[in-house]
C-alpha cells in the first residue's frame, strides 16, 4: 500500500505536487506489472495524475509481450509476480533491452534488493511506498537514460573507454558495450574523475540523480556488472580498480 495515499484514494488527488521540467514530465511511458490491481489502479492514477503515461500488467509473460512490441521510458516492475516472477522477468528484459527497470516489492532486505539490481534492475523502491518517492524515482531514472543528469554531461574519452551521453553510449576500444542507465551514471562519473578514487558515498551522490535514497552495498553490485560487461577481470582488474578502505578508481592507462 502506497504510505501517501493510506488515508483513502481521494488522497490521491492532493498532497504533493510535483515541480519538474518539461524534459522529465514530457511524454514518460511506464509500464507498471503489479498483480495487485488495487495497488496498480492507486499507483496508475497517482502517476497519470503527474503527468505520466501509463500501461499496465499482471503477469509476467504479459510484460515481456509488451517490452518487445512496444517503447518505454521506464517499467516499474513488481517482485512477487504469479508464475514468472519479477527477477526472471527483469533477466529476461535485460536479455533484449536496456529500458531502465525499478523494481517494486514488499521484500525489504539487503539480500533481495542486491539480487534485484544484479538480475539488471536500476533501482528498488519497497512497498510500503511513497507515491512520491516513486515519483522521484521515476523522473531520476529517465533523467539518467535521458543523459540530462545534470548540465556538464558531455563525451568523455578515458584511455580505451569512450562515453556518449546523449545516447548512453559506452565503448571500449571502439566496440559497443551496452549498459543500463545506472551503470552508465556510475562509470561517467568514474570516467570524469578518472584516475582519482571516489568513496560509495560519492558515487552514489553523483550518480542518482534526485532519487531520495539508495545504499552503499549497490554500488558493488554495478562495480561487478560493469566490469563483467567490460571484461575486467574481477580478481585483477586493471580498468575499475577496488582502492581499499577507500572505493573505486578509473584507470587512465
Amino acid at each position: 500500500m502506497l504510505r501517501s495515499v493510506k488515508r483513502g484514494e481521494q488522497a490521491l488527488a492532493v498532497g504533493y505536487s510535483a515541480r519538474v521540467t518539461a524534459e522529465d514530465s514530457a511524454a514518460i511511458k511506464v509500464l507498471l506489472v503489479e498483480d495487485d490491481e488495487r495497488l496498480a489502479a492507486l499507483t496508475t492514477q497517482y502517476l497519470e495524475g503527474h503527468g505520466l503515461v501509463m500501461s499496465r500488467s499482471s503477469t509476467g509473460p504479459d510484460a515481456l509481450a509488451q517490452v518487445a512490441s512496444r517503447q518505454f521510458d521506464v517499467v516499474l516492475l513488481d517482485l512477487n509476480l504469479p508464475g514468472l516472477d519479477g527477477l526472471a522477468v527483469c533477466r529476461r528484459i535485460r536479455e533484449r533491452s536496456a529500458v531502465p527497470i525499478i523494481m517494486v516489492t514488499a521484500r525489504d532486505e539487503l539480500f533481495d534488493r542486491v539480487i534485484g539490481l544484479d538480475a539488471g534492475a536500476d533501482d528498488y523502491v519497497s512497498k510500503p511506498f511513497s507515491a512520491r518517492e516513486l515519483l522521484s524515482r521515476i523522473h531520476a531514472t529517465v533523467r539518467r537514460a535521458r543523459g540530462s543528469v545534470g548540465p556538464e554531461l558531455g563525451q568523455l574519452e578515458v584511455g580505451r573507454l569512450r562515453m556518449v551521453p546523449e545516447r548512453l553510449a559506452v565503448y571500449l576500444d571502439q566496440q559497443p558495450v551496452e549498459t543500463t542507465s545506472h551503470e552508465f551514471a556510475i562509470l561517467y562519473a568514474l570516467a570524469k574523475n578518472a584516475g582519482r578514487a571516489l568513496s560509495r558515498e560519492q558515487l552514489l551522490d553523483l550518480a542518482k540523480g534526485n532519487a531520495e535514497e539508495s545504499f552503499d552495498r549497490s554500488v558493488d553490485v554495478h562495480i561487478s556488472r560493469l566490469r563483467s560487461k567490460l571484461g575486467d577481470d574481477a580478481r585483477k582488474p586493471t580498468l575499475l580498480k577496488t582502492i581499499r578502505g577507500v572505493g573505486y578508481l578509473l584507470s587512465t592507462s
